[in-house]
């Protein structure tokens, strides 16, 4: 089987960006589609989880993050609030799976080892596992020297497949955390700004273009690839869920 490559993406339209993976992933499960993977390019963007929503601080946390240039965004995947900007690589696999749920650590791994391996091609000293005190924390984060955390994936699953979405952060460390610690005080969330890593902060002179290059080689070597582009039936069901994806202006005044 092929695992379609997207590498397109809407950096001025965070939440559409977003609807796209959700549109993927819901083509994918009713067999429209075949696997597919995005490494694009994102916008600056504070990605919430569905917890973060419902929080007291929500309004102000988004609020927050407006204010530093950042959007706020509903997130396709499960997990706490994390940061994309232009400097990040953001990965979105959809895959079609009677199972889903049974199969979620599968997921996990596969993904995690897929990064951790491609970003130790670079010369990180890349590792899988939560860094104590890490921002949106997760067992299957991939960090360096066991202090840093470098990417977070998180997963949702629905009726006839899967989504792992990740962040991978190539560089542009300090923007995570300058945005962070006002947002995840506001969702009243601990953790220290310390562990927020980049790739070039461990190896320098990374970028996006050399870490999404080095992940799609990596994938290359394990699955047969093909570059895709998005079709228009993609780009029209996501406009229809854009709107679940994004924070009203208004919610945050």
């Amino acid at each position: 089987m092929t695992v379609r490559v997207v590498r397109d993406s809407f950096p001025d339209d965070p939440a559409f960006d977003t609807a796209v993976s959700r549109a993927i992933l819901e083509r994918v499960a009713a067999g429209e589609l075949e696997e597919t993977i995005r490494l694009a390019r994102p916008g600056a963007m504070v990605a919430f989880g569905k917890q973060d929503v419902h929080a007291p601080g929500y309004a102000d946390a988004a609020r927050l993050a407006r204010e530093q240039g950042f959007e706020a965004v509903v997130r396709l995947a499960g997990g706490r609030a994390a940061v994309f900007h232009e400097d990040t690589v953001a990965l979105a696999w959809a895959v079609a799976d009677r199972d889903a749920l049974a199969h979620t650590h599968d997921r996990f791994r596969e993904v995690a080892d897929v990064l951790a391996t491609a970003l130790a091609r670079l010369g990180v000293d890349a590792r899988v596992g939560e860094v104590p005190r890490e921002y949106c924390p997760g067992d299957y984060s991939v960090n360096a020297r066991g202090r840093v955390k470098l990417a977070g994936v998180g997963q949702r699953v629905i009726a006839g497949g899967g989504h792992i979405g990740g962040v991978i952060v190539a560089a542009g460390e300090e923007r995570v955390r300058e945005v962070l610690v006002p947002v995840y005080a506001a969702l009243g969330l601990d953790w220290d700004p310390a562990t927020a890593g980049s790739v070039a902060a461990e190896i320098g002179g990374a970028s996006f273009e050399l870490v999404r290059d080095v992940i799609a080689a990596e994938l290359g070597s394990r699955y047969e690839v093909a570059e895709a582009g998005l079709d228009e039936e993609t780009l029209v069901l996501a406009r229809t869920l854009e709107p679940e994806h994004a924070t009203p202006v208004g919610e945050d005044d």
